[in-house]
Parts: C-alpha cells; structure tokens; sequence
C-alpha cells in the first residue's frame, strides 16, 4: 500500500529474511528502493550462527547507526570489539573501519540505517509540527 505521502513494504518476520532476500547480499533486505527513501539507506539484516562480515569497510559520506534486534554478536570498529544483543545501538562515523560477526547461538538479526554524516539540521523538537485536528480511528 502507498499513498502521496508514505510508502509501505511488509516484509514478514525477520525470522524469514534471509529466505525471502531477493538483494545482491543473502540475508540483507536494502529499503531504499522499495520504499522510496530520499534521504537515507535502511536494510534488514539476518546473520546465521557462525556468520561473519569478511572483511572490513569504511563509507565515503554515510555514517551508520545498527540497531541489534536479537541474537547475539560481536561488533568490531577501529579495532576495538564490542559484544551486541537485543538493544545494543552502536553508531560508526563514515571513516571507522567495521566488520561484525555472530559468534552465538542462533541467528543475529539488525537493523542498519545510513545517512550521510552531519546532515541533519532539525529533528522532532524542531522539525515536528503538531497538528490542531483530533485524532480519530475508522472502527
């Protein structure tokens, strides 16, 4: 479903990414492109017990911000590792050297969000308008 102003894609349990992944990289669902993101890059990401990212990268522009919505992992930046599991947040500026890998039991599932590194100008303090119209729900 999409409208003037929103796009919408259900991609189904996170459980089921990596089956579902028609993306270039097995077990990444990039949303850009489906749902018409402007001004950032978000994947869905599923990473198999034992799996690994093997090797590491850096951006030119984007910085990224993993959200780790379950299993478990660990994180490596710049040499330094970090241990993730559900509600680790970890962001890494465009020049950080990164890599990851699931070292527990189970698959480790995250979400990724790119945008390029100090664009943003306004956030919901200062971008958010609140409305003078009740909200109302059909039943």
């Amino acid at each position: 479903m999409n409208g003037n102003h929103f796009s919408v894609l259900e991609s189904g349990p996170i459980s089921s990414l990596l089956s579902m992944s028609k993306d270039p990289i097995p077990g990444k669902l990039f949303l850009k492109d489906k749902l018409g993101l402007t001004g950032m890059e978000v994947s869905l990401n599923q990473l198999p017990e034992g799996g690994s990212v093997p090797f590491y990268h850096t951006h030119r522009e984007n910085e990224e911000l993993y959200l780790f919505i379950g299993g478990q992992g660990q994180f490596q930046v710049d040499g330094q590792i970090v241990d993730v599991k559900e509600g680790t947040a970890i962001r890494v500026s465009p020049e950080g050297e990164r890599t990851l890998r699931n070292n527990g039991t189970g698959d480790l599932y995250f979400i990724v969000i790119q945008v390029q590194a100090g664009s943003l100008h306004q956030w919901v303090q200062a971008d958010g308008v609140i409305l003078d119209k009740p909200v109302t729900w059909q039943v």
